[in-house]
């Protein structure tokens, strides 16, 4: 590797361009100081000083206090350690500040209502992190079999377990059989039924709603729309709450002549 590929690569870790310079300097020369780092480095030697002092706060070079000052390298695997942590750190609180954006998103969209999402992929993966917030109830409409990942399956078993109310509606028979251990309710509607199912349907909380259709124009596979305690969510809540007592009573044989 030349020398500029390591300056490159210690730039990726965050090293100034100074600072790689001059560490990369201090590697040929085992220890120097800033006019001999500065002639190696071609950092001119009033910024080595800076660049310098800015490695050694990064635990990567040592100073003795001489006249004039001398710098020493540490070790590159004491650098190696030094880097990962300093990167391991900064990437914790790049997403602990993603974390929190996130959340003022979320609640930017409960106050305007009505958010779509596109695609097959990225609708699982909100109905799967819609599910995580349930605390007390949690409905999600399955018609078939491959209406559930293995991510929003697990899901549902884990709220249940953890004492969520969960009910899974389907028309495949086959889902009570895979859930049949698990604590959750599982209602499959018969060919009796009238109602037909036009997609997936997720409802939290009483509060929380997504729909979810297949598309017909080929771009995507699926779009939905989702909604977090605003009225229309509340609405549409009633009318899923609705359906779903009517299937209930169906499948145990209670429904009204």
């Amino acid at each position: 590797m030349s020398t500029q590929d390591a300056v490159g690569a210690l730039e990726q870790l965050g090293l100034s361009n100074y600072e790689a310079r001059v560490f990369v300097a201090l590697q040929r020369l085992g220890s120097g100081t800033a006019e001999t780092i500065s002639e190696v480095s071609e950092v001119p030697r009033s910024q080595v000083y800076g660049a310098a002092d800015d490695l050694a706060e990064r635990g990567l070079v040592e100073v003795t206090e001489s006249s004039p000052k001398t710098y020493r390298p540490v070790s590159l695997a004491a650098a190696r350690e030094q880097l990962s942590a300093r990167i391991e750190r900064e990437r914790e609180r790049a997403f602990e500040n993603l974390d929190a954006l996130q959340d003022e998103a979320a609640t930017d969209r409960r106050e305007r209502g009505v958010s779509t999402v596109r695609g097959r992929t990225p609708i699982d993966e909100r109905i799967a992190g819609l599910l995580e917030t349930a605390q007390d109830t949690a409905v999600f409409v399955a018609p078939e079999a491959t209406s559930l990942t293995t991510e929003i399956a697990d899901t549902l078993t884990e709220q249940a377990s953890g004492g969520v109310s969960v009910t899974l509606v389907t028309a495949e028979p086959k889902l009570d059989e895979r859930f049949a251990d698990d604590p959750l309710d599982v209602i499959v509607m018969g060919e009796d039924n009238p109602a037909d199912f036009a997609g997936r349907a997720l409802l939290v909380d009483g509060a929380t709603i997504l729909l979810a259709v297949a598309t017909d124009d080929g771009s995507v596979e699926e779009e939905a729309l989702w909604t977090a305690e605003s009225s229309i969510g509340r609405i549409l809540a009633q009318f899923m709450q609705s359906g779903m007592e009517s299937g209930r009573q169906r499948q145990s044989g209670d429904a009204p002549p």
